[in-house]
């Protein structure tokens, strides 16, 4: 009988022989994007001792599933390794779990219990356990007959909140009703996940009528989207971006009665300007997508981007002009810990 054992792949053995049976069954990308985010690796050894199966944790996703069937009742080794990899989230006292996996592989893990949020015709993205979707969507505050209300949507990463997100987010509230505006939730950024929803926060208090929510787990993130089976970096955008669209327009807009969704114009970044086009493609016409310029300070695009650089070169006297006060006071007061994370590698480019 096959027996599941833990890998350790900062053995230089373990790795090359794990990396040789992937690359048999068509996973060929080890990228230390993919691989150094691992917390966790099994593999499934058959009576022989060979490797026949393997699987990976990063985070709560799944990642790097693969089997051998040669000689095995067709899906008892995927069943084997998903089981274990969930047994190990519970171990780890985590019961909320997703995979993106091709989407032919899809009904494989529906079998396991994981439900489908979205897919395309390369890509699939399931979860399993709880909180699910359902249980994210039950806690997002609402208003009174909010169906009969013009509900609008703004997704940002706001790293930091600057002045330009501000009026965008002044924008979408004079022309709506209720305005939800989600934070991405990914701690890949300078600002953290904490610090960047306190900032939006602080910087639309006197917005009444919006709502500042976490983006939760399903604002995918491209640190968390795995590339390993897709083709290409086009692939990947194509594929991140589609699946997060997909979902915010089938499962998350639906609940919250959304009808519109603000995007900023981005001259400067090709992944985030490739986004804005693929969710005007995906969303339109169900929701309304506005596109808004980005707006300027002295003919000068304002960028969390340059605050950032700012930040990095010490001139914080520059910053004051791009960013509201509540975000000013919080670079002034936490000047040596962003300083301190730059130093450390914390990359200050994308978005």
């Amino acid at each position: 009988m096959d027996k599941t054992i833990e890998l350790n792949l900062n053995f230089p053995d373990t790795k090359t022989k794990w990396e040789n049976f992937l690359i048999n069954q068509g996973i060929t990308d080890f990228s230390s994007r993919e691989v150094d985010v691992l917390d966790h690796t099994i593999g499934l050894i058959d009576e022989d001792g060979h490797l026949v199966g393997t699987g990976s944790i990063a985070g709560k996703v799944l990642k790097y599933i693969a089997v051998s069937n040669d000689e095995a009742i067709h899906g008892a080794r995927f069943n084997q390794i998903v089981s274990a990899l969930q047994e190990y989230l519970f171990g780890q006292k985590i019961y909320h779990s997703f995979v993106f996996t091709k989407a032919k592989y899809s009904s494989s893990f529906a079998h396991l219990g994981f439900n489908e949020l979205a897919h395309t015709d390369t890509a699939a993205f399931l979860e399993s356990g709880t909180p699910s979707i359902q249980d994210f969507l039950t806690k997002v505050p609402r208003i009174k007959n909010q169906n009969q209300k013009d509900v609008a949507a703004i997704v940002m990463n706001a790293n930091p909140f600057t002045l330009g997100h501000q009026k965008l987010v002044k924008l979408a509230s004079s022309e709506n009703d209720l305005v939800y505006v989600f934070v991405v939730a990914t701690d890949a950024s300078l600002f953290k996940t904490a610090e960047r929803m306190d900032l939006v926060k602080k910087g639309t208090a006197n917005f009444k009528n919006v709502v500042v929510v976490s983006g939760g787990d399903y604002q995918v993130s491209r640190s968390t989207f795995p590339a390993y089976f897709l083709k290409s970096p086009d692939e990947l955008i194509t594929t991140q971006t589609a699946i997060d669209a997909l979902i915010f327009k089938n499962i998350i807009a639906p609940e919250l009665t959304i009808k519109k969704r603000y995007l900023g114009t981005e001259p400067f970044s090709r992944t985030t300007n490739f986004y804005n086009q693929s969710l005007q493609k995906i969303l339109s016409p169900t929701i309304e997508v506005k596109i808004v310029q980005r707006f300027r300070d002295n003919e000068k695009i304002i960028t969390a981007t340059s605050v950032r650089q700012l930040i990095k070169n010490s001139d914080l006297k520059d910053i004051s002009t791009l960013v509201p006060p509540t975000t000013m006071n919080f670079i002034n007061e936490n000047y040596q810990i962003l300083q301190e994370r730059i130093k450390k590698g914390m990359n200050i480019d994308g978005n």
